[in-house]
């Protein structure tokens, strides 16, 4: 059997009487995008700091294509690439200088040192602003400069916090897609607290939520738990409640004042149709309807109920 590339043991950090962290394990076995899903607060970062071997944990052992990171961290971190949160950007530096810079902290061959750079800003699309300061970029560009240093000593497993956060639309979708090309050659971690990255970018997830692990499978195990799951429907002339109850479909009806009902459904779709063809039929007057999703605090509450021992097992 092939060692995965990330193993996770045990893992739990305390900061001083709080835990962040609690007996967290997992394994990641294959190339792919990983999303670690979870609130503000909900212990990603730690976990990731202490995967990359930023901050050392309380208990447990992170072992990265073998080597353990706690006794043997700087061959273990030849393996890693880390985008924080905020990216550890020297803004007074060109993009080229700084990248020469994270390569040596890499402990990249000076004669490699050249080309990896070249490779590395035409694969993130910065090779016209080489020569420009960092802090002259927009915040997009930035970002891309933060992951062409995640990614310029070629790591087996990439780590990014919160990628996306303070960009904007469109330079939220370049950097998924660049996200997906890394992810083709390499395992990523991507970190985020936005329910719909995980949606657009990740094969596999795992949940954290108060520092344990609450689900992990992949996006379809998922879906059952973010689906749409109601209809807010609106009726100026609403008919008595058993008309609507019989309408092929309706679970269930919930009372929102004399005129807006939520309606629980076993397909969407048929429903409404039935319900805009009554709604005409029998003047009704339908105001609105539209599906109702899930938020993703009831998504963490719903998983927090259900835990169980699916919580420790690995991810292949």
């Amino acid at each position: 059997m092939n060692e995965p590339i990330v193993r996770v043991e045990n893992l739990s950090h305390r900061y001083s009487v709080q835990w962040a962290v609690k007996d967290i394990n997992f394994e990641l076995s294959r190339q792919g995008i990983y999303g670690l899903l979870g609130a503000n607060g909900a212990g990603k970062s730690t976990i990731m700091n202490i995967m990359c071997g930023v901050l050392k944990q309380t208990h447990g052992e992170i072992f990265i294509k073998g080597i353990s990171l706690k006794e043997n961290p700087v061959a273990a971190k030849r393996h890693i690439g880390f985008l924080p949160q905020q990216a550890p950007l020297q803004t007074d530096l060109t993009v080229e200088e700084y990248l020469t810079y994270c390569a040596r902290l890499r402990l990249m061959q000076p004669n490699k040192i050249s080309s990896a750079i070249s490779e590395v800003m035409s694969k993130v699309g910065i090779t016209q602003f080489q020569k420009r300061l960092i802090g002259n970029l927009s915040g997009g560009y930035q970002q891309r400069v933060g992951i062409a240093q995640a990614i310029i000593h070629k790591p087996d497993f990439v780590v990014l916090d919160e990628p996306t956060n303070g960009l904007d639309p469109n330079q939220i979708l370049e950097v998924r897609k660049l996200i997906k090309e890394i992810a083709e050659e390499r395992t990523v971690v991507l970190s985020t607290h936005i329910l719909q990255e995980v949606q657009a970018l990740c094969d596999n997830i795992w949940m954290i939520n108060e520092g344990e692990v609450v689900f992990t499978g992949g996006m379809g195990d998922f879906d059952n738990y973010i689906l749409p799951s109601t209809l807010i429907l609106s009726l100026n002339a609403a008919p008595p409640i058993e008309e609507l109850k019989a309408i092929p479909g309706i679970l269930g009806i919930e009372i929102l004042s004399p005129t807006q009902y939520r309606i629980q459904f076993s397909d969407a779709q048929e429903v409404t149709e039935l319900i805009v063809a009554k709604s005409v039929q029998n003047n009704w007057r339908l105001s609105e309807i539209g599906v109702e999703k899930r938020s993703l605090e009831d998504v963490f509450s719903e998983l927090s109920k259900k835990r169980n021992t699916s919580a420790n097992f690995p991810i292949k």
